[in-house]
This record gives structure tokens, sequence and C-alpha cells, in this order.
């Protein structure tokens, strides 16, 4: 496992750049698949666009005016903040030893955060003084929907990442009492589905603010939806962020962490046991939830891993590990399940793909994809490990409620969607 890009480039490249580890592998690869959903998004509108399923919004803009205060002001508190946070972790001493600590500290560097502020600001009043006019004009300009996907992927990640934290410390009650602030200001510990919620919730409120077509719209990001779900797992297991599966009792570990085959369920019950103080979280370590599957053509990490160095440094210590607070690995090796998802969404996008110029009823595509990621992960959390909760003798985790809402509400949508023909007027 990687934690941040310092450790990835320092083993696969032999290259040692302290820098890096201010850079999150989960982040990063969260941040490749906004871009990715970007650009499918994109591709999606224009077609819809070219179709004359969404035209242009016309507004008012004043050109020539000098910066405003507000503008100045804004750009000041960017610039403070990039340089008090970001250039902080090389000026301030010992920061680069764990900046993600660092980066949600209230620790930084004053002097950088003022310069860099006073540097944007000053920035901001060139470029809006170059443009200035002796008398500023007022004009009419088109904007196409796909001319707001940069705002639709700052609203997005921002609703996004506060719903996933927000499902996260639900999903996390008692963890959550323990330090509800650091539980809230740690980098890790995300719900997707509180993610997409609220994301949707947002983008919502803006496409109705822009007289745009929601149920179109959710068309043209569906494909994009599956996208950024497959590409954004790959953080999850290249960082090991802790959403891994139950464990795989067909095997057990050695001190370093490589995987053996079991020779019983109870050797695997008896090294559960010996870390009582690690699975006790789960619930009682006598009815430690596991399954037995050996793989036969594919490799055993396939179907067993221990996840060392995971960013979370859970399980136990690796003997002569030099990687700092990231020298744990599991006890027990488990289901790599952000390892099926990848797989799996990356093919369910490809087919929605395929689809989505056969399918004509608006909201029909968006139905697919909502039954399509619920069914998914549905099935991925019988393997995974999860908080769960009883209702009425069934004991379902967060996510197989969620996910049988969203196959219910996806069917629901397919029955109804030519209703949509004549309530999702082409804009």
């Amino acid at each position: 496992m990687y934690p941040n890009l310092y450790y990835l480039f320092k083993e696969l490249f032999g290259i040692s750049l302290p820098p890096l580890k201010i850079v999150n592998s989960f982040g990063f690869f969260v941040a490749m698949s906004f871009l990715a959903a970007a650009y499918f998004f994109i591709k999606e509108l224009r077609r819809k666009q070219a179709q004359g399923i969404f035209t242009y919004e016309e507004t008012q803009v004043t050109i020539g005016k000098p910066a405003s205060t507000q503008e100045l002001a804004l750009n000041f508190l960017l610039g403070f903040t990039l340089g008090f946070k970001i250039l902080g972790v090389f000026l301030v001493e010992n920061a680069l030893n764990n900046p993600q600590v660092f980066i949600f500290s209230r620790e930084g560097s004053w002097p950088a955060g003022i310069l860099c502020g006073v540097f944007f600001a000053g920035l901001k009043w060139y470029e809006k003084n170059k443009v200035k006019l002796k008398q500023p004009e007022t004009r009419t300009v088109r904007i196409w929907p796909s001319d707001r996907v940069g705002d639709v992927v700052i609203i997005a990640a921002a609703a996004g990442f506060f719903g996933a934290k927000l499902f996260d410390n639900f999903e996390n009650w008692d963890r959550f009492v323990q330090d509800p602030i650091g539980n809230l200001l740690s980098p890790s510990g995300l719900t997707f589905y509180g993610g997409l919620i609220c994301a949707t919730l947002a983008l919502y409120w803006y496409f109705r603010k822009h007289k745009i077509s929601f149920i179109n719209i959710c068309d043209a990001a569906a494909p994009s939806l599956m996208a950024a779900y497959g590409s954004g797992r790959v953080g999850c297991q290249v960082a090991g962020d802790g959403d891994w599966g139950i464990v795989n009792s067909a095997y057990i570990s050695d001190p370093n962490g490589k995987i053996l085959p079991a020779t019983s369920v109870e050797q695997v019950k008896q090294i559960a046991a010996a870390n009582a103080n690690f699975y006790s979280q789960y619930g009682p370590v006598e009815n430690l939830h596991h399954a037995s599957f050996k793989a036969s053509l594919l490799p055993d990490w396939f179907v067993a891993y221990t996840y060392p160095h995971n960013v979370n440094s859970e399980g136990i210590p690796i003997p002569g590990c030099t990687w700092g607070e990231y020298c744990n690995h599991l006890p027990l090796p488990v289901f790599p399940t952000p390892l099926y998802e990848i797989i799996v969404c990356l093919l369910l996008f490809w087919a929605l793909w395929a689809i989505r110029k056969r399918i004509s009823i608006p909201g029909r595509l968006f139905a697919i994809y909502l039954i399509m990621n619920g069914v998914e992960r549905f099935f991925i959390e019988k393997i995974r490990v999860n908080s769960r909760y009883s209702i009425f003798g069934f004991h379902p985790t967060q996510a197989e409620i969620i996910s049988t809402l969203l196959v219910i509400a996806g069917v629901v949508l397919y029955y109804y969607a030519p209703k949509f023909r004549k309530t999702a007027v082409r804009q």
C-alpha cells in the first residue's frame, strides 16, 4: 500500500521526493476520478446539445470594471490558505514528517500565508486592471450546460465530501462520539452514498436555478458517475483506507504479512483471538465474520490481502518497517473488495457508455445506472466490513439499506420514465 505519493515513487522508481508526502494517495485518485467523470460528462452534454436536448442560457456580464474589494479579499484568502498550509509544510519544522496531520491542524506559516495572500490579490488586481475600460460595458453572453462543468465539479466535490463525512460518522457513531473533532477533520473515513446523496441535492438546486432539465442531466451524468466510482476505488485500494472485505479464512499470514494457506478454520480463529484488541472493534472475536475461498486460476492476493502500510495504520506492526506511522498490516488476510469494485464498476461504465445512444426516453439511462449501482454495492456488502444495524430481526449495513432503495428507485423511475417525455422540456 502507498499512503501517499512519496512512498509510491520511492518504491516503484527508487526516487525520494519528500514534498510528495503531502499528496495523499486516496485524495489523488479521487481527484483523478473527478477529472475522468468531467471528461465524459462534457462529451455527453455536447452530444445532447447537438441534438437540441440542451440549449444555452443568455446572461448579462459587465466587462472593463476594476477588481472589487470582494474579489481582492477572496483572492487574498485563497492565497493565504495555500501559503499558510501548503508552503507551510516545507517551512514549519517537522511538518513533512506527517503532512496530513499538519494540513488538518491549526499550525502553519504566517509569513508564507500573508505573502501568498498579497500575491494572489495583486494578481487579481493586475488581471482586472489590464482589461479595464474607461466606461465599463454590459454584454450578453451564451452559456451552455457544458460550460458549467467546472462549477458542477466544484459543487459536487464540496457537497460530496460533506455528505461522505456526515454519513461515515453516522455509520460509525461510537467512533465519532469518542473523538468528534478528530473524526470530522480526519482526511480518511468517507461513505460513498453519503457523498452521492448530498451532491445530488446540491446539483438539483443548481440546475433548477439555471432552468436546465434535471432528468436529462441525470442521463448525461450516469456513465460519468459509474466511471468516477470505479476509478475512485483505485484510491481506496492503493491507500488501504479501511473499506476492505471480511477475513478470508482459507488463508493466514506470517508476521511479515506474507499470505499462506490456512490449515483449518480453528487456526484462523486462534490468530483472531491472539489479536482480539484489533478484531473486537467488529464485535465478539468468537463471532468473527469470515468466508473461505481459495484462488485457483487467480493469484492469492486477488482473494486474500493484508493491506501492508495501510493509511489508517490498522493491524499489527511489520517487523523492520521504516515507513514511520505506516508500518502495520492486517493480522489475517481479507477480501480486497475495492479491487472488485474497480473491475465491476468500470465494466458497468463501459456498458452504460455503449447503450447511451440507444435510449431516448428521458430518465431511463439514469434508472439503469441506479439499478446497476445498487445491485453491485448490495452484493459487495456481503463480503465487506461495515457496521450493521438491527431492524426487525435483520442486520443490514447502511450501504445495503441505501443500495436497496436505489434499486427500488431505479425500477420505479424506469417504469414511469415515459411520462418525462412531456415534462422534460428541451432547454
